[in-house]
């Protein structure tokens, strides 16, 4: 099995941005610790700051991979375009947040995302990744 983690703007700062609320572990080492936990998994991930990129990123998985773990962070509330790019593509994505984000500000609680996704995971911090593949297994 081959799962893609594809992470949104900001999260390339995990570690170090606004640790209260997104802890102080960094993803590279925290992707790590889920190759070793999930060895029977193909796992890789990719990250960007551009919304462009997170949609070709979601284009070359489809059909390669056989599921997608989508952080989008702030595009998940303001992407039009990556809401489409997931209703675009057969393979199935599940849309994951650190925090909870029907527990932050109002713009957070709306998902251009959902709508397309096979689910939601929020607020278990990284832990959402590994629930997010555990559902693919």
């Amino acid at each position: 099995m081959k799962i893609r983690i594809i992470n949104g703007p900001n999260l390339n700062l995990l570690g170090s941005r606004e640790p209260g609320t997104y802890g102080t572990r960094s993803f590279d080492s925290f992707f790590m610790e889920l190759q070793e936990k999930f060895p029977e998994v193909a796992l890789d991930h990719f990250q960007s700051n551009i919304e462009g990129e997170l949609i070709d990123a979601l284009h070359a998985s489809a059909g390669i991979c056989d599921g997608i773990v989508l952080n989008a962070a702030a595009y998940t509330h303001t992407s039009v375009g990556l809401g489409d790019a997931v209703a675009a593509i057969q393979t199935p994505v599940v849309e994951v947040h650190i925090s909870n984000t029907q527990a932050r500000e109002p713009f957070r609680h709306v998902s251009y995302i959902a709508p397309h996704a096979r689910g939601i995971i929020t607020g278990f911090g990284l832990k959402s990744y590994e629930l997010a593949i555990r559902s693919f297994l």
